[in-house]
């Protein structure tokens, strides 16, 4: 067999124990958010035919597809993102009750280029609302996000939003016309927090033809700051007789109303830069950022999308929902210092004194687990200090053990590394003082 080097394609990563755990530890967190807000789990497959997500995304999001002829000859893809695959959910399950609350953690793959906190493969972790137009549907999907966020205990983050109608009325007030047209200018608009306002303009202009009077009007509204539900309301002059930007106002600043009455008002800004570039947008958007962190870019982001289960059926059905990026948060909270590795996953580690009471020593380990103290046990004996090291190494403060003369009184050697002390206990003990550790056993 010819030798292969071993190697990962660029973009893509592997998470070692001491990554994943506590990637897997938010995630934990996070679906325990979903769920106390009653969202529902949802699977979806990796691979769909390429004509469910082609023409969804935009000609910039469909040439970031992984798209193949598999085995059987058929065009299929990977998923993009796990809204789509939601919508054709909906279309293909028309038994589902409505409103449907769905939860989804799975990952997505775009063939984009990679760069600090972004991945060609990633995890999202997504709430829909499908079949509720009101703003409470809206809300109650920035409130769950907001509130993993705290969960996780992300610093100084703050979620900005805007309205697609607010955004078309400015459109038809500097006169861009053409559905494609306008699509491309919020495309370019979308790149604002990567390429600043110079970058932007220079692609307005040369690659969309904007005149120079209509960016001076677009960033004059862009730019214009805007305080909470009151602000919205005096924003009638940015959108001109535009009767969608006018609703997009009303709709936006209900939502606001909402959302302060609820508490969450200090954690919301109303950005009208925001533009998400993803054609199937229609309201309510929203991207969230770490202060002093914006270069890892948006954490969370999300919207309405009310036309896009027409392109899988003969009517529109509202839906509303926001998607987390675990991959590039937990990049970011890893530069900030707030998550460490960690490879050991139990609560204490049990070193094997001798080969003569390890059979007894694995009964312990499977007392203590019973007892609820997750437990990994050393498979090799002897050279206590060699194990000490490696529970040490793996993040453990706990490492119980069994010599002759613990297993004479039947009781277990409980030794704690961050002090250093060793003390004879029984299994009560044990579970008492790990439990009543500030870290839980964790080093």
């Amino acid at each position: 067999m010819a030798q292969v080097e071993a190697r990962v394609l660029k973009g893509f990563r592997d998470y070692l124990p001491e990554a994943d755990i506590p990637r897997q530890a938010m995630l934990r967190k996070v679906v325990a958010v979903f769920e106390s807000f009653g969202f529902g789990p949802l699977t979806t497959p990796a691979l769909e035919y390429a004509d469910i997500l082609l023409g969804k995304y935009g000609e910039e999001g469909d040439q970031l597809l992984y798209r193949f002829a598999d085995n059987g000859g058929r065009d299929v893809a990977l998923r993009y993102d796990l809204t789509v695959p939601l919508a054709r959910v909906v279309a293909q399950h028309r038994s589902l009750d409505m409103p449907f609350r769905r939860y989804q953690v799975a990952p997505v793959w775009r063939a984009e280029k990679p760069g600090r906190g972004r991945f060609r493969e990633f995890l999202q972790c997504d709430v829909d609302i499908v079949g509720e137009a009101s703003a409470r549907a809206d809300a109650e999907c920035m409130m769950v996000g907001l509130e993993v966020l705290g969960a996780l205990g992300v610093p100084g983050f703050v979620m900005r939003v805007n309205n697609r109608k607010i955004l078309d009325g400015l459109l038809d007030r500097v006169g861009v016309e053409g559905r494609e047209r306008r699509h491309a200018v919020l495309r370019v608009m979308d790149k604002l927090p990567k390429i600043g306002r110079a970058g932007v303009e220079a692609e307005l202009s040369d690659e969309v033809g904007l005149d120079a009077e209509a960016r001076s009007l677009l960033f004059e509204v862009l730019g214009r700051p805007v305080a909470g539900s009151a602000g919205v309301r005096a924003l009638d002059d940015a959108v001109g007789g535009s009767e969608a930007g006018r609703l997009g106002i009303t709709e936006l600043a209900e939502l606001l109303d909402i959302v302060e009455a609820a508490g969450y008002g200090d954690r919301v800004e109303v950005d009208l830069s925001i533009a998400r570039g993803l054609d199937y947008y229609t309201g309510t958007i929203y991207e969230t950022f770490v202060r002093d962190r914006e270069g890892f870019g948006s954490v969370m982001s999300g919207g309405r999308y009310d036309t896009l289960l027409a392109m899988f059926l003969r009517e529109s059905i509202p839906a509303v929902g926001i998607s987390l990026g675990i991959d590039r948060l937990v990049s970011l909270l890893v530069d900030l210092g707030l998550v460490g590795g960690r490879a050991g996953t139990a609560d204490v580690f049990a070193a094997a004194f001798d080969d003569e009471g390890y059979g007894a020593m694995v009964r312990w380990a499977g007392a203590l687990r019973r007892a609820g103290v997750g437990v990994e046990t050393s498979l090799v004996a002897g050279r206590l200090g060699k194990q000490f090291r490696l529970a040490e190494k793996k993040g453990y403060r706990f490492v119980v053990l069994q010599g002759p003369d613990e297993r004479a009184a039947d009781k277990l050697a409980l030794k704690d590394l961050q002090s250093g002390e060793q003390v004879t206990v029984d299994l009560e003990e044990v579970v008492r003082r790990v439990r009543s550790a500030p870290d839980g056993g964790h080093g």
